[in-house]
């Protein structure tokens, strides 16, 4: 069991609630925009198992990928690799069953699925990689963030719509510009490690105003989708929602004090997904009704 809460510390499994919600955002509304309908149990426990497959084997590569940086870095020395908690064996097993999992589910969901497997492995692997030579490394994130409504939506439909690029691309960015704050606490470090990022290249100042823009994007696009879905007042409300956690997390932090910068990363991103899966579900439950 001790090795259990290990893992589970190792690949933050609690934050896997920043993009579940959103492959169920994908999932119910496509089943909705199709059929009209509720996706079966299957649907929600396969999708389930993909999400819980890709993100462990993607947080356990990126902790195995980034360990001798992680053991260089105060703020990260002592996580489990580092310290030696965890070895680096015991590591790439654990990836090897995830990777395993997520296999299994997209072959029980449906062909397409299996078929864009090794396209979802593939920014999976590159991420961790990315901030040894770009600063666009958050976007690289953000696309595999983006996965998850991307594969929701495919898991019920077998193909792509707008509505499922609209919600891809709002993840997308969402993640991307939080990824931004967060490399905020790390700028000294990694300019002195050549380790790229976008506050890294453009100073604090400039990384957190680039992530605001972004966020006003994520918006945009989260408003476009009733262009192409009947939803009514309660999916407004939830994107009115997400605008104003946003708002705050850009108010609880600035270039002079990100000393909030946890909870603006951890607390608040995480009432973002939850606010815009309740009032989704709530919106298209009604329509159904």
């Amino acid at each position: 069991m001790s090795k259990i809460r290990l893992f589970m510390k190792l690949i933050m499994f609690e934050h896997t609630i920043f993009a579940l919600p959103y492959a169920y955002i994908g999932m119910v509304m496509a089943s909705y925009y199709t059929n009209h309908a509720w996706p079966g149990w299957g649907n929600v426990i396969w999708v389930t198992l993909a999400m819980v497959g890709a993100r462990s084997a993607a947080m356990g590569l990126n902790r195995v990928i980034d360990a001798a940086i992680d053991a260089n870095n105060p703020r990260t020395a002592n996580r489990e690799i580092p310290r030696g908690a965890i070895q680096k064996a015991e590591a790439w097993v654990f990836i090897l069953l995830a990777f395993a999992l997520l296999g299994v589910s997209a072959w029980m969901l449906n062909p397409l699925c299996l078929q864009l497997m090794p396209i979802a492995v593939f920014f999976l692997v590159l991420y961790p990689y990315c901030k040894r030579f770009t600063w666009a490394c958050h976007l690289v994130l953000g696309i595999a963030d983006a996965l998850a409504p991307l594969g929701g939506w495919i898991a019920i439909t077998g193909r792509f719509d707008t509505p499922a690029l609209l919600l891809g691309g709002a993840v997308a960015i969402w993640i991307a510009a939080f990824d931004i704050i967060y490399a905020c606490q790390d700028v000294e470090f990694d300019r002195a490690n050549n380790i790229h990022s976008i506050p890294a290249r453009f100073g604090i100042r400039g990384g957190l105003l680039i992530s605001r823009f972004m966020h006003i994007a994520t918006i945009v696009l989260f408003a476009l989708v009733p262009l192409y879905v009947d939803l009514g007042i309660f999916y407004w409300i939830g994107v009115a929602g997400v605008a104003v956690l946003l708002w705050i997390e850009h108010r609880i932090i600035s270039p002079k004090d990100m000393s909030k910068i946890d909870l603006a990363f951890f607390t608040v991103n995480s009432y973002v997904a939850s606010v815009a899966f309740v009032f989704t579900l709530t919106d298209i439950a009604i329509q159904l009704w």
